[in-house]
């Protein structure tokens, strides 16, 4: 790989390296970066581009399957793509993005260990995706759990049975309580699916516990604005609420999380109660890291594109050889002008495509097209056999249906035959044999036995009076 150190002479600004091939240094591993690698690669052979993806994590995330994973209907490793067997032919660098000189066509990238180092390219594509957003509520940083990759869905599964356990030798009503309390933060899509499917593993894990009643496990809903899932209409929505409190879900429509200091819970209607389990899927915001670039953004922090994918600025004027999609770019939505595509992995996976499809083009000296595309629908999991889907914005779809709609929409969109087949396969399984509910205790945490090993035994009580004598 050819890098130049930070030490080394910058070239002249807006003047990229020359060299034999052309290199396309793709920002973000996600589902824009990984699409259009692909698609990119499909078109041009290697002698006509190198195409370099930098990502600090070695897969690509299939969000829409993150609820599934963290109830243990699918194994949470069949929910990424792993960059080494997706990206053939492709370059990985491994590592955060930390500033991106545009003008220069250079990227600085810190990587996990060792110093920073830049590299060149001649053409830029920005998928760097989006992080949550979260607010200065206090106790939140300390006791909150996020749900935007595998490896929290991974953790709140975790914790979620683990305080299931040890509820269950619990005797402390006020502890046992707070044990059994979850709070999800957030009533869009994300939200509500990681709602429904872990409060359906719980209660079925419940079952397994002599000393756990499942009434005694207490779900609640935290949402800001009167209504949930704005992604459907107001029908669909209002069904899935009464669907879930139909479950005992505790649902508080235009309330804020106010404060969570040691898991004492505060909403702004004036309900208080103690919860070890609060996860925040309150929305998220573009990557921040492209605050320290030199490309133009909007009000929000999305890089501003048109239509064909490429950066340009407030007047139109194209930024060359940078182009943007997905949940950091503003693209506008040309079915409905005057908004942009939303955040979502059905636009991400298509702007990629259509990215690729356009750079091939530009590379070969042709025109690059716009990118187009009416949204199908919307499908969200309420759990096992449940779900609520919208289709072409008229077709209402609810319950066992609806949810045989959201799984057959995924699993085709989800990149590589091999976890197409592993997917379907652990459905298969949880089907027959019913899905795994046990935590793995110290997961997070592996070497904590050994440490404690490590340490020497406190004296009885006897031998510490005798010595103190």
């Amino acid at each position: 790989m050819d890098t130049t150190a930070q030490t080394s002479p910058a070239p002249p600004t807006g003047t990229p390296r020359s060299r034999k091939v052309p290199r396309v240094l793709i920002l973000g591993g996600g589902t824009v970066g990984l699409y259009s690698a692909r698609r990119l690669r499909k078109r041009l052979g290697k002698q006509d581009a190198a195409i370099v993806v930098v990502d600090p994590r070695p897969y690509m995330t299939y969000y829409p399957f993150l609820p599934e994973a963290a109830a243990g209907s699918i194994d949470p490793r069949n929910v990424v793509a792993p960059h080494r067997r997706a990206l053939k032919n492709i370059d990985v660098l491994y590592g955060k993005v930390s500033a991106i000189r545009h003008a220069d066509r250079k990227v600085e990238i810190t990587p996990q260990e060792g110093a920073p180092y830049e590299v060149t390219y001649d053409h830029l594509i920005v998928g760097l995706g989006s992080v949550a957003r979260t607010l200065p509520i206090p106790g939140l940083a300390d006791v909150g759990i996020g749900f935007k990759n595998v490896e929290e869905a991974i953790a709140l599964r975790n914790h979620v049975l683990n305080r299931i356990d040890l509820a269950s030798s619990t005797w402390d009503p006020e502890l046992r309580r707070k044990m059994l309390t979850f709070v999800f933060v957030g009533g869009g899509f994300a939200g509500i699916e990681a709602l429904a499917e872990v409060e359906d593993m719980a209660r079925d894990a419940a079952k397994y516990y002599a000393s756990v009643d499942v009434g005694e496990l207490r779900f609640v809903l935290v949402e800001g604005s009167r209504r949930i899932l704005p992604e459907v209409n107001e029908e669909l929505g209002g069904y899935t609420l009464e669907q879930l409190r139909k479950r005992n879900i505790e649902i508080h429509l235009s309330t804020f999380l106010t404060s969570c200091i040691d898991g004492h819970v505060v909403l702004s209607n004036a309900v208080e109660f103690d919860a070890e389990t609060i996860v925040w899927t309150a929305g998220v915001r573009p990557n921040p890291v492209l605050t320290r670039s030199d490309l133009p953004l909007d009000k929000l922090g999305r890089v501003t594109c048109l239509p064909t994918l490429q950066v340009a600025a407030e007047d139109g004027t194209v930024v060359p050889d940078a182009w943007a999609a997905g949940d950091c770019a503003a693209v506008p939505d040309l079915y409905n002008p005057g908004q942009f595509c939303p955040p979502n992995a059905q636009h991400a996976l298509r702007e990629g495509n259509h990215l690729g499809d356009n750079l091939a083009r530009i590379l070969r000296s042709a025109e690059p097209t716009e990118y187009k595309h009416k949204n199908v629908g919307a499908v969200a999991s309420l759990g096992m056999y449940k779900g609520v889907a919208q289709m072409f914005g008229r077709v209402k779809v609810r319950g066992f249906p609806a949810w045989v709609l959201h799984r057959t929409y995924h699993v085709f969109a989800m990149p590589t035959l091999n976890r197409k087949v592993r997917i379907m396969a652990d459905w298969t399984s949880s089907l027959i044999f019913r899905r795994e509910v046990v935590a793995l205790g110290s997961l997070h945490d592996p070497r904590a036995e050994f440490r404690a090993a490590s340490l020497p035994l406190p004296l009885p009580p006897v031998e510490r009076d005798a010595r103190t004598d």
